[in-house]
């Protein structure tokens, strides 16, 4: 216990952090079901790949939504309350999921995780954005550390119970959700700033004239379509080079120990350098490492692609939150983390839609060398708004 709280002490993080953090563990290490979505609707539903990344593309539509709404729900009925029905909603969605046996209801619930499992995020970046500027890496780092590290915890496990049947990720997603849930309710008090529900400030009329802040949203569009095109591609290329479930999830746990080990680095590194600088060459990063794993062949080359794309994740990470955070006005906090977390959900939606088409229609290469390009073109433009 005393050891514990020295820890904290010298973070200099409230328990609100702290308790934030524990919903991101429990959740990522629960959240078991969205890493192997693609495998399930492939191997178990038995639907084309084609037809799999739509349903997967599907999520990520409803994640557009949640992210708007959670930012406006925040900033509205409160952090909390809004991270409680995302996480009760989130179970019920993912339960309607893993029962679904016919394309609508599949369908349906796709979008119905995608609007509920990502609510709270928006609202818990604003509770961080809500802290004094000092604090806000430490936080979004913590936040991002213990997603990883349920992350890491969530696909070895999950890869060898996939190997059993798909219907157990489902109940324990669901039993995942309603833990995070009960950890909001009991720990996490709300930070909405007094009198912002008063200002009724629109949200849309002050981000159109804010040409910066558009010009961000559209640059991390394209590296979230990058970035997560892989989580789709990357069990369709290892099944066809002849890997399981199994190593496909020790494969990607890579991602996850990587940044449990690397990403409290990564803070102290790079949080007094210059925020363009660092998502420049982390897109850079990203778009190579994604690049090689296209045209990868056995189980070390893989893993390798994976290490030298999470460099460039975990650059992302650790200056993405402050970034919107600066840009974002006091009334409007949950507004303006909402549409930043919505770029990761555009990008959810165009990953697997573009991915699966160039991977089904012209093959590795050209998928890698697209890859490539993308990198180069986001590197390029996020220096022009440094």
């Amino acid at each position: 216990m005393t050891t514990s709280i020295t820890t904290r002490a010298q973070l200099g993080l409230p328990n609100l952090v702290w308790a934030l953090a524990a919903t991101h563990f429990v959740g990522r290490a629960g959240g078991v079901v969205r890493s192997f979505l693609v495998l399930y609707l492939t191997q178990a539903q038995h639907l084309s790949p084609a037809t799999a990344g739509a349903v997967v593309a599907a999520v990520g539509a409803g994640d557009i939504g949640s992210q708007v709404l959670g930012g406006w729900l925040g900033d509205r009925i409160g952090r909390r309350n809004t991270m409680l029905v995302g996480f009760v909603g989130a179970a019920i969605a993912l339960t309607a999921l893993g029962s679904a046996d016919s394309m609508p209801e599949i369908w349906a619930a796709a979008v119905a995780v995608g609007l509920t499992v990502e609510l709270h995020r928006p609202a818990g970046s604003a509770a961080v954005a809500d802290l004094p500027s000092q604090q806000r890496i430490r936080a979004f780092g913590l936040l991002y550390w213990a997603a990883n590290l349920g992350f890491s915890v969530a696909t070895v496990t999950a890869g060898i119970l996939a190997g059993h049947g798909y219907g157990l990720l489902f109940w324990i997603n669901v039993l995942a959700s309603l833990a995070a849930a009960l950890i909001v309710w009991r720990q996490v008090p709300e930070t909405r700033p007094a009198g912002s529900v008063r200002t009724r400030q629109a949200l849309l009329p002050v981000v159109l004239k804010d040409r910066r802040m558009i010009a961000m949203l559209a640059v991390h569009v394209g590296y979230f379509t990058v970035f997560l095109q892989t989580f789709t591609t990357l069990p369709l290329l290892m099944t066809a080079d002849g890997l399981g479930p199994a190593t496909y999830g020790m494969v990607l746990a890579l991602n996850g120990i990587a940044v449990v080990a690397l990403q409290p680095v990564a803070v102290r590194l790079l949080a007094g350098r210059d925020g363009s600088a660092v998502s420049a060459v982390s897109m850079l990063l990203v778009g190579a490492g994604a690049a090689l794993g296209a045209v990868s062949h056995g189980s070390a080359a893989f893993a390798g692609s994976v290490l030298i794309w999470t460099l460039g994740q975990i650059g992302i990470a650790v200056r993405f939150g402050d970034t919107f955070a600066d840009l974002a006005p006091a009334a409007l906090r949950g507004g303006y983390m909402g549409l930043a977390s919505t770029t990761w959900s555009v990008g959810a939606v165009l990953g697997p839609l573009a991915g699966t088409a160039v991977l089904d229609l012209a093959g590795p290469a050209v998928l890698g060398s697209a890859c490539a390009i993308g990198g180069v073109a986001l590197f390029l433009a996020r220096k022009v708004l440094s």
